[in-house]
This record gives structure tokens, C-alpha cells and sequence, in this order.
């Protein structure tokens, strides 16, 4: 995911680590990147723990890449394909060298290219799981999501995450499934035609 928000949330170079599934400990490098901060390991455990019984052999798209944490955490947990797109070179080209030395060529895929442009031109199957994380500062959820929408499965299952204060609304099809709120961010998951119970708000 591509975590170029505020200069303030910036923590510089380090790395991120993958927490489950058979690359479980794998450390990911994170650039030092203006504005580029991977969500964070609690964040992601609280997704992944949402997203447990759904990974397995889905069609998984991370559309702002960034470090690849979130995409190449759905791949070590049973994903069948995963398709990181960041516009980024740099940061396409260290998603590149992940993806060879985890030997995963033939189950993730890396798309170095603006992700409107990667969703006007996608022929392939819906994605089972999205996972949208634009840069906060360019405000891209209105721009994608209706797009997004046509490129993902009946059923599929929609992951966003934004400012604290701000719930983008990716429409009427899609059903709040879980939300919680950090200081700095909201995230939420979506599944879309499945309306059932009052979804699980947490703060």
C-alpha cells in the first residue's frame, strides 16, 4: 500500500515485516520515500484476523502498493494471485526484487503504472479482495472506487483506508463489514451484496 501521507506520519527507511502465513517474519524494506509509511503491524493483524478465512486461493489486487505489506501478506496467507500496481519506479522496482527473492513471480505480479490507468485497462477476472490506499493528500477515493467497483467480484470484499476524520463511501452495493479508527487513520472493510447485521464499529 502506498502510504504517502502527511509528512508528519513519514517515520523514513526501515522495514516492515510480514506477519502470518509462510513468509511469516519476512522483513520488507520500506524507502525512504517523502511521505511513504506502510499501515502498521496492529493494523494489519486486525485486517488480516477480518480477512483470515477469506485469502485462500482469492484473486487479490493492491492497488497502491507502496512496500507491497499488504499485497504480499495476502500471498503468504493462500492468495492465489496478487497484482501490486504502484506508479512509483523505484518503489515498483523494490516490489520487483521482493517478489524474486521470495520465488513468487508466478503468484504476484507487479503493474508499474497509475492505478486509473491500470483499472481503465484491466481485461482480467474480478478481484476477490481490494485493498485501497491512495496517497491522503491527493483525496483519490471519489476518482477510484467507482472504477474499482466493475473490476471486483460479486461478493467481493473491499478494503479502505483513510484520514482519521474521513469515510469514503465506495456506494449502496457495499456493506460496512468492519471499522476501526486510529489518531491518524480509519480503516474499513467492505464486502459488497452482503447487507446481514450492523457491522462491528470499534474505536
Amino acid at each position: 500500500m502506498n502510504k504517502r501521507h502527511s509528512k508528519s506520519a513519514h517515520a523514513g527507511p526501515g522495514t516492515v515485516r510480514i506477519i502470518g502465513g509462510r513468509w511469516r517474519g519476512t522483513r520488507l524494506a520500506v524507502a525512504d520515500s517523502p511521505g511513504l509509511r506502510p499501515t502498521s503491524d496492529r493494523v494489519r493483524e486486525t485486517l488480516f484476523n477480518w480477512l483470515q478465512f477469506e485469502l485462500k486461493d482469492a484473486r487479490v489486487l493492491d492497488l497502491f502498493a507502496g512496500s507491497g505489506a499488504l499485497g504480499l501478506e495476502a500471498a503468504s496467507r493462500g492468495a492465489a494471485r496478487v497484482d501490486l500496481v504502484e506508479l512509483d519506479p523505484d518503489l515498483a522496482q523494490a516490489l520487483e526484487t521482493v517478489v524474486n527473492r521470495l520465488e513468487a513471480t508466478e503468484q504476484v505480479a507487479v503493474h508499474r503504472e497509475d492505478a486509473r490507468r491500470f483499472l481503465a485497462q484491466w481485461q482480467g477476472p474480478g478481484f476477490d479482495v481490494a485493498f485501497v490506499d491512495p496517497p491522503f493528500e491527493a483525496a483519490l477515493w471519489a476518482q477510484i472506487l467507482p472504477e474499482l467497483t466493475t473490476k471486483l467480484a460479486s461478493t467481493a470484499w473491499l478494503y479502505i483506508e483513510s484520514p482519521a476524520g474521513q469515510s469514503p463511501d465506495p456506494g449502496q452495493e457495499w456493506a460496512l463489514h468492519r471499522e476501526k479508527r486510529t489518531r491518524e487513520v480509519r480503516y474499513a472493510l467492505f464486502r459488497r451484496g452482503k447487507l446481514g447485521a450492523m457491522p462491528n464499529r470499534e474505536d
